[in-house]
């Protein structure tokens, strides 16, 4: 049985946004924050394939230079683009077209706390894919003190504003 809706009810879809909603030189800030557990980089680094012991042996790593595990930087670069998408992309991503400037200026440990921003670069419309657009957005994380660690410039295409199927 379906239950009739009132004709007053107001309906929100949470999607990204479309290309002429994105506007060059915009900052969003992405919240909240997200605490990097110890779980978090064994079962990413694991899932990766990425044995490698500075992520994982932590009697090892504690005899290397940092003294301890490092996170793995594909996680760090995952958490930058995927903290993103509600805000963004979710539903308005036609295509990741590539990634550019991968950054990771210092390193991030188990325990830390992430926060993620995006600006947006630059947009045009596509030449080649009608109804489509191109924006080029940079990605940004810092620690819980405010410590730059990591950076990506990233290009998407996404669907215009009525192109969606």
């Amino acid at each position: 049985m379906s239950e009739e809706k009132p004709s007053n009810e107001n309906v929100v879809e949470q999607r990204g946004l479309y290309f002429e909603e994105f506007e060059v030189g915009t900052r969003y800030l992405h919240r909240p924050g997200r605490t990097i557990t110890e779980g978090d980089n064994s079962l990413f680094t694991t899932l990766t394939m990425n044995t490698q012991a500075l992520h994982l042996d932590a009697a090892w790593a504690a005899t290397q230079p940092f003294g301890q595990r490092l996170v793995n930087s594909m996680f760090t670069l995952s958490s930058m683009v995927g903290a993103s998408v509600a805000q963004l992309t979710q539903g308005t991503l036609v295509a990741n077209l590539g990634f550019t400037g991968v950054e990771f200026p210092a390193p991030v440990f188990i325990g830390d706390t992430l926060y993620f921003e995006t600006t947006i670069d630059e947009k045009r419309l596509s030449s080649s894919r009608p109804g489509q657009g191109i924006v080029t957005m940079t990605h940004r994380a810092v620690n819980q003190d405010g410590v730059l660690v990591g950076t990506t410039s990233r290009s998407a295409l996404v669907w215009c504003v009525g192109a969606r199927p």
